[in-house]
């Protein structure tokens, strides 16, 4: 039997499997994908990230492109840019690149990764307490594992938190996002873009190799049906984008995603702890959900350990408190600029404050950069 099994190979499970291999335990990893795999993101890791994964002494993104600051544009002309202090940076980096080094950071921590394996659900053990999980392996068969305790680390969608009633999407406001990859983008340089308009937003990352990721975030679900045009369509109608787009070339078909954000009602059960998406999840306008992702699969990590440890007997609450101390402000903020993008009239007022004065703009982009966190 393993001391913990870790559901999902993303940056959440292979931080908290890293973390707890490296104290000792017997760690099994499931992932249902084979790597690489592509997955839709903004494809950057904001400064936080960067210092959260040099903590833990992993640097998956050393030769991914510096990001030096963000450009913020909305209704009227407003344009903003924020840079970073000197000597502060993000890194844009695929995240097929991204995952595959950290599942392979986990591998050589210890970690037992086991991929093409596909969780159905977890198994229960006396008084309800979580004790393994059910899994379809690569050979196609059904398998029992009992572990002493189990990290949901599943995604957005992740099957255990949804079948346990312990997450569920946003009733409002509820957005879709499509992306894809360009050539030949003209104007790009190392900062990250958003462009924001009522009732959508479009994300700009440069990338190496001169490739650029878009993604367009919209309330419209009738549009999903032509994810290529809904993206074509966006950049046309974006003067700051339109010419810039001229030349290039989509070079990959649009993928889709959505309902985006995920409220969490507590991050685990006895036996069982939830982290990264699985745990709750934001719409990704500010860039900065692989920092709070990685932050709060270190806080699952911590917990589990001193569970297994006989320190913490109700680890699921001590964990919602720890998320509420250290990442709730952040989700709250960051919920609140969800609500003001869904509100034209806030577009407009945000607007027309910015004409005023950009020094609060600049503010928000060094705190959801993450700018002095680790």
């Amino acid at each position: 039997m393993d001391d913990v099994i870790v559901v999902g190979g993303g940056p959440a499970g292979c931080v908290a499997g890293m973390v707890m291999a490296r104290s000792g335990l017997r760690v099994r990893l499931f992932e249902r994908a084979a790597f690489p795999r592509e997955k839709l993101c903004g494809d950057t890791l904001n400064p936080g990230a960067i210092l959260a994964l040099a903590r833990i002494g992993v640097y998956p993104a050393a030769d991914g492109l510096p990001i030096h600051g963000m450009l913020v544009t909305g209704p009227g002309s407003v344009r903003v840019e924020g840079w970073y202090p000197a000597g502060v940076i993000g890194r844009a980096i695929r995240r097929s690149v991204l995952d595959q080094r950290l599942l392979q950071a986990a591998s050589d921590a210890g970690v037992a990764v086991e991929e093409r394996a596909r969780v159905e659900g977890v198994v229960t053990g006396t008084r309800a307490r979580v004790a393994g999980v059910s899994v379809q392996g690569a050979d196609r068969r059904r398998h029992r594992m009992t572990a002493r305790f189990v990290i949901a680390a599943d995604g957005r969608s992740s099957r255990i938190a949804r079948a346990l009633s312990l997450a569920r999407y946003a009733r409002a406001p509820r957005r879709w996002a499509i992306g894809g990859y360009f050539s030949g983008v003209s104007g790009l340089s190392p900062r990250g873009e958003m462009h924001v308009r009522a009732g959508r937003y479009i994300g700009v990352a440069p990338l190496p190799g001169g490739i650029a990721n878009v993604c367009v975030v919209t309330a419209d679900r009738s549009t999903l049906r032509e994810p290529a045009s809904v993206i074509a369509e966006a950049l046309a109608g974006e003067p700051e984008l339109a010419e810039r787009f001229t030349s290039a070339r989509l070079e990959t078909r649009p993928v889709c995603l959505g309902p985006l954000a995920v409220d969490c009602r507590i991050p685990g059960m006895p036996g069982l702890l939830l982290a990264g998406d699985a745990a709750g999840f934001i719409d990704p306008m500010t860039g900065d959900g692989l920092r709070l992702a990685i932050r709060g699969a270190e806080l699952a990590a911590g917990e589990c350990l001193a569970a297994l440890a006989g320190d913490n007997p109700v680890p699921h609450v001590r964990l919602a408190i720890r998320r509420r101390q250290e990442l709730g402000r952040k989700l709250r903020f960051n919920r609140l600029l969800r609500a003001l993008v869904g509100s034209p009239g806030a577009i407009r007022g945000a607007a027309c404050a910015t004409r005023v004065s950009t020094w609060p703009l600049r503010q928000v982009i060094s705190y959801v950069g993450d700018v002095t966190a680790g």
